[in-house]
């Protein structure tokens, strides 16, 4: 029984391999369903999202965001996502790394909102 599985085991590495992932690399629950999250975002042309390690880490990922109206029009202002695995029970860590005053981001750039609490608890049920 016990060789059983060692051969099915190795049927799926053997898998893996072929489609070019690493082999014995899971994903977690949090990294699909951010993954799941990410590929249904509907940016608009004033947004962008870049993966500075790369599409294989989708759990740290910048935005940039240019507004074309209001206050903070003309600027550029940059954002470092930090997703943990437990996502969406628990919200992403967010810092805002251009220099600006407004309300819900505090001087070393950390973005506090309470709504992050709610929108984890709303897409867990």
């Amino acid at each position: 029984m016990i060789k059983l599985f060692k051969i099915k085991d190795q049927k799926k590495e053997d898998a893996g391999n072929a489609n070019g992932r690493a082999p014995g690399k899971k994903q977690s629950a949090g990294e699909l369903r951010l993954h799941k999250d990410i590929s249904e975002l509907n940016l608009p042309k004033t947004t962008a999202i870049s993966f500075p390690n790369g599409k294989d880490d989708l759990m740290n990922f910048e935005i940039s965001i240019q507004p074309d109206e209001g206050y903070y029009q003309g600027g550029t202002f940059h954002f470092t996502f930090q997703v943990s695995p437990s996502y969406p029970h628990d919200p992403p860590k967010v810092k805002c790394k251009t220099k600006i005053y407004h309300p819900n981001i505090d001087l070393e750039g950390n973005v506090c909102l309470n709504i992050y609490a709610k929108i984890g608890s709303l897409s867990s049920t």
